[in-house]
């Protein structure tokens, strides 16, 4: 096949590739040749000084009779220079793939096009919970980052958000040219890293063509396809092995940390910045550069779960014997590389108690936490006293999605009418639930339930509106998981 337009000086002389079905190769032919350019006066002079005649064609061979063997699931990584030709084989194999419907359907990253203007949470997958996971999957997992419209992202977020859109395809084969090229180099080892783990699981196969070499260890590819100039070109074939981890994970070291480095990244966290009675805290470090932190405290006086894990255990002896994760944060930049797991794998044991717990709503979607060694004790439904606050808050007039924000909590409570506001007092004191009364009676031990009550009618609106974020917390489905350090637990075996 011969492109050509009089106007250029630069054609597409023979361009010939097929699918041989039979062998399940591609076979490429593509060579280039140089029309005589205008004889205008440089032109002429470039010619006389170098000894160019005017009329002759020059032929660039790219391709030559080069086969390619790629399955379905392969991991394809084509590097070399620019100009030296990837980003025409890849559109070349694009051009096959769509051409041959047996092969199954093909996604071009670049053709997908995220709405600007909603929520990245709205723009991703069939329901709330096939979005979540997406989002998870690729490493927008914060509850922040959720809200935020696709212009909101940064250019790494961005990547990630439209490989999610990638998966959601369900396309066969996955598309990307110039991958990762404007991406710092870090950012584009954890995405190659992250997509080659989703391809696998998913079953999927990658075509990515970059100017980059340095992605090799992280995407782990089964065909490796390096462009020279001209027609050389090197094609390596691998065995389809997943990388054991991110090559920044080989990096990274858990020290002990201090409450000074929870706080650092605490903007990174959905949850406020109040972590309790803080036993210990660790922090994950790569090269002076802090990348995440784990927080350990001593134990709620209630978990819902912990009577099927430590079933008959008093409470003093609880404080000195269980633990419990508080905060998990992880920057940004390090999610999806395992960074979570291996915080929670490595502090376990250096935590100082033989049983630690976590309650946590991520768990439902990232089960990190037993990947780390830590049992899925049960799934927990909210307590009745939060579900009866809830029902006389939305019977005075609060939109149940906004119990969380406080600017909307405290608004709302300052237009509430005189008897709404006395029959939410009165709907908290008939509730007494321990986290409720702990607002009140934290200083006062041995407060009694009519104390509690007294201090509910009492309550100033700022009060009010703390119980009432408390309740959208206390009304999520969340998990409880346990761990138990069988070197320091010999003859104590709860039940998992």
């Amino acid at each position: 096949m011969t492109r050509y337009r009089p106007t250029e000086h630069f054609q597409i002389n023979r361009y010939h590739r097929r699918y041989d079905r039979t062998t399940g190769k591609f076979i490429i032919n593509i060579s280039y040749q140089t029309a005589p350019p205008q004889p205008t006066q440089r032109v002429r002079t470039v010619a006389e000084s170098f000894g160019l005649g005017l009329d002759t064609h020059h032929r660039f061979i790219i391709y030559d009779n080069v086969e390619l063997k790629i399955s379905p699931t392969d991991v394809v990584y084509i590097t070399g220079e620019s100009g030296s030709g990837k980003s025409l084989l890849l559109r070349t194999l694009e051009r096959d793939i769509r051409q041959n419907p047996q092969l199954g359907t093909a996604t071009n990253i670049a053709d997908i096009k995220p709405n600007p203007h909603k929520p990245i949470i709205e723009t991703v997958g069939n329901t709330f919970e096939q979005s979540l996971e997406l989002l998870s999957r690729v490493g927008l997992n914060d509850a922040y980052l959720f809200l935020r419209t696709y212009h909101q992202l940064s250019e790494g977020q961005r990547y990630r958000y439209r490989i999610a859109k990638l998966i959601e395809t369900q396309a066969q084969y996955w598309i990307l040219d110039e991958f990762a090229a404007t991406l710092d180099r870090d950012t584009a080892k954890i995405v190659a890293h992250n997509l080659q783990k989703q391809a696998r699981q998913h079953k999927k196969a990658i075509i990515a063509a970059t100017t980059h070499t340095d992605l090799l260890a992280d995407l782990q590819p089964t065909v490796h396809i390096h462009k020279k100039f001209g027609k050389q070109i090197q094609i390596q074939y691998h065995p389809n092995h997943p990388p054991k981890q991110c090559t920044l994970l080989n990096e990274i070291q858990i020290q002990p940390g201090t409450k000074q480095d929870y706080n650092t990244l605490a903007e990174f966290h959905y949850r406020s910045h109040n972590t309790g009675a803080i036993r210990k805290i660790f922090k994950a470090v790569r090269h002076n550069e802090l990348c995440g932190a784990i927080v350990y405290t001593y134990p709620a006086p209630a978990a819902t779960g912990r009577k099927t894990a430590l079933p008959h255990m008093p409470l003093t002896e609880l404080n000195q014997k269980l633990s419990n994760i508080m905060r998990i944060v992880v920057h940004p930049k390090y999610r999806t590389i395992g960074l979570g797991q291996k915080l929670v794998r490595e502090t376990l044991p250096q935590c100082g108690t033989p049983y630690i717990e976590t309650t946590a709503v991520m768990a439902k979607y990232n089960p990190f936490f037993e990947k780390a060694g830590m049992k899925k004790i049960q799934q927990t439904t909210p307590p009745k006293q939060a579900t009866a606050i809830q029902e006389v808050l939305i019977r005075v007039g609060f939109n149940p999605t906004q119990l969380a924000s406080q600017q909307y909590v405290t608004a709302k409570l300052k237009k509430l009418a005189h008897t709404d506001l006395a029959t939410l007092k009165q709907a908290f004191a008939q509730n007494p639930h321990p986290r409720y009364v702990k607002e009140f009676l934290h200083d006062e031990p041995y407060g009694t339930r009519s104390r509690y009550a007294q201090k509910t009618q009492e309550a100033p609106l700022h009060k009010l509106a703390k119980l009432i974020n408390d309740t959208a917390q206390m009304l999520q489905t969340k998990i409880y998981l346990f761990w138990q350090n069988q070197t320091q637990t010999q003859t104590t075996h709860p039940k998992s």
